[in-house]
């Protein structure tokens, strides 16, 4: 965990930071948990975001990195996640190469947008124990997946 406030005095750390976890532990992969705040009408639903083949950055980890966020959408799908509406084409995969928790990462890596803050009901399961157990069983089956 990298946040541990929701105050906007105590965001953070810096996105370089961010995109360096797990790189000095050598970590097997990272995945950056994320709740979108999107203005789009009606959006709901989860995304994957994986890096860009971008050399010199992330042309070794693009690869590892797709199936890292094919595994993990499978995870949250399993767990009854609808994929988003709103962004991804509509199969809960993105790929970009502008993100430094991306871009910056040396292992396989993805951002996953678990849904919209934004949408009442998706607010509601993010923030009751019960939704974030789903969340936390759909990633761990996705991680897993990934790691078979």
């Amino acid at each position: 965990m990298t946040r541990t406030s929701n105050r906007e005095d105590r965001w953070g750390p810096c996105v370089d930071a961010r995109g360096r976890a797990g790189n000095r532990i050598h970590a097997d992969l990272k995945v950056s948990v994320h709740g979108d705040g999107s203005y789009a009408a009606g959006a709901r639903g989860f995304h994957v975001i994986a890096p860009a083949d971008r050399s010199p950055w992330t042309s070794d980890i693009h690869r590892p990195s797709l199936r890292l966020a094919g595994a993990v959408r499978t995870g949250l799908l399993s767990s009854g996640f609808p994929v988003a509406n709103y962004i991804a084409g509509g199969d809960g995969l993105d790929v970009r190469s502008d993100l430094g928790t991306l871009n910056l990462s040396d292992i396989p890596t993805v951002m996953v947008e678990l849904g919209n803050m934004r949408n009442a009901g998706e607010a509601a399961v993010m923030t009751s124990a019960r939704g974030r157990g789903r969340y936390a069983d759909g990633l761990a089956t996705g991680i897993r997946r990934f790691l078979r």
